[in-house]
């Protein structure tokens, strides 16, 4: 008879890898059983009773004893990206989180499972490079080293891309397993693809704010298909807050000159000419920008100050001194910062930073999503008939492709929070499978092994 495949899932969020998991297992016939779940946020808690019927939860693993963890079969961890990403501080294992591997570690040497599934974000292969050539970073080093040399087993590792998966969402993610017996492969999966559109839902009620007003009457739906709204660099597919008069409408000739100030203040040669430290995003004088703008013009003549000065006056760009460096001798060290130089005459610069626009992207549905993560999740929004909505939990959870029946039952956006987190299931599942056939290969050689041993 043959027996339940056990397994700890930790760091769980969402429950993406173990759902990956048993559903590789359903296919070949394999029951499962969760006999430990690790999470520490209450509503990920409340999301994985709601979807999984077991008990034994518990929160911050640093807590959990080796000897209070049931005998197991696989681990799975997820373990906190955040030390890793490119958004974050990339601090690895100098942040607390980034310590977590190190709990996994722990339990895998005590407890000597059949094998693990490890994730983590793509940033991790390079985090702290010994070589700015080197293919990998010393953290995954100190991590292959720990599982293959100390632990004894077979590992490999690979950044795969959930859009080869059959979910229409970009997600690059490096994935870690090991077995005892046997090197799984992780290479040549047969790509399946979506789009959106395969995943949308229609007719649910679109946003009527004064903002989404602002952007309709400046855009057709489909001149909005894969754009970004901010105040920031982005070429053809960035909106920004005066290509739709969100501080007051612009002439042609203002957003020109705006969307050319852009490029040009960032320009070394500017620094130079009036005698600062260069930054990228420095304010030019009148005369500067008079050299640069308008392009061409032979025809007509154009007040650039009276259109700055408009602009100043709208709240689009503002009229400041540079700022120079200065150094700080402090306890730990030397701090440099940028103060305003009152010596340098004033110029122009833009006003940015993250303004509190409630749409910063709106997806093509002809085409993939970007990587979806938690912080932007709330301000997706997708085309549906003639307007633009938010991207419902249900589309986010097809975007991840968790089942129909998977439900998030807590509020919207600590729901995106999830989701924004979790890994791309049918991924998962792909590394699963792998694994499974590893393992019934290790454990036919073992049977024969022994068979053969009795026929001596």
């Amino acid at each position: 008879m043959r027996t339940k495949l056990k397994f700890i899932d930790l760091f769980a969020g969402l429950g993406g890898i173990r759902l990956g998991f048993e559903q590789a297992c359903q296919d070949r016939g394999i029951e499962t059983e969760c006999v430990l779940t690790s999470e520490i946020k209450p509503y990920a808690i409340q999301t994985l009773k709601h979807n999984h019927h077991h008990e034994n939860f518990v929160g911050d693993i640093f807590q959990v004893k080796n000897e209070d963890i049931p005998s197991f079969d696989f681990l799975f961890g997820g373990f906190p990206c955040q030390p890793f990403s490119a958004s974050g501080k990339r601090n690895g294992f100098a942040d607390t989180r980034g310590t977590l591997f190190f709990e996994i570690e722990r339990i895998i040497k005590h407890h000597q499972p059949k094998g693990f599934i490890l994730e983590n974000v793509e940033g991790l292969v390079k985090h702290d490079l010994e070589n700015k050539h080197d293919e990998i970073g010393r953290t995954l080093k100190t991590i292959l080293d720990k599982l293959e040399n100390e632990l004894d087993y077979q590992v490999s590792w690979k950044v795969l891309d959930s859009v080869n998966f059959g979910v229409p969402q970009s997600r690059k993610r490096v994935f870690i397993v090991g077995t005892k017996n046997e090197k799984v492969s992780l290479d040549n999966f047969e790509p399946t693809f979506k789009v959106l559109k395969d995943v949308l839902e229609s007719g649910k009620p679109i946003m009527k704010t004064d903002f989404t007003k602002k952007l309709l009457s400046h855009f057709t739906i489909e001149e909005l298909y894969g754009k970004s709204i901010k105040d920031k660099r982005g070429g053809e597919n960035n909106i920004h807050s005066w290509d739709i008069g969100v501080k007051g409408e612009c002439s042609k000739d203002q957003i020109n000159l705006l969307n050319r100030l852009f490029k040009e203040r960032r320009k070394k040669q500017w620094a130079s000419e009036i005698g600062i430290d260069w930054m990228d995003g420095m304010p030019l004088t009148l005369s500067q920008i008079e050299s640069f703008f308008p392009v061409n013009n032979l025809f007509e003549s154009v007040d650039v100050k009276a259109l700055l000065d408009d602009l100043v006056e709208k709240g689009y760009i503002k009229f400041e001194h540079p700022k120079k460096l200065i150094s700080e001798v402090a306890e730990n060290g030397t701090i440099t910062s940028r103060v305003y130089d009152e010596t340098k005459p004033k110029g122009y610069n833009i006003v940015t930073g993250k303004l509190s626009f409630e749409v910063n992207k709106i997806l093509n549905p002809f085409e993939i999503a970007p990587t979806l993560v938690a912080t932007d999740m709330v301000k997706i929004v997708v085309p549906d008939g003639k307007g633009i909505r938010k991207l419902t939990i249900r589309e986010g959870l097809r975007i991840f492709g968790y089942p129909e029946n998977y439900e998030i039952p807590v509020k919207e956006s600590l729901a995106f929070d999830l989701l924004g987190n979790t890994v791309v299931v049918p991924v998962i599942k792909a590394v699963a499978e792998r694994i499974l056939d590893a393992l019934a290969v290790s454990e036919y050689e073992m049977l024969e092994t022994e068979n053969a041993g009795i026929r001596v």
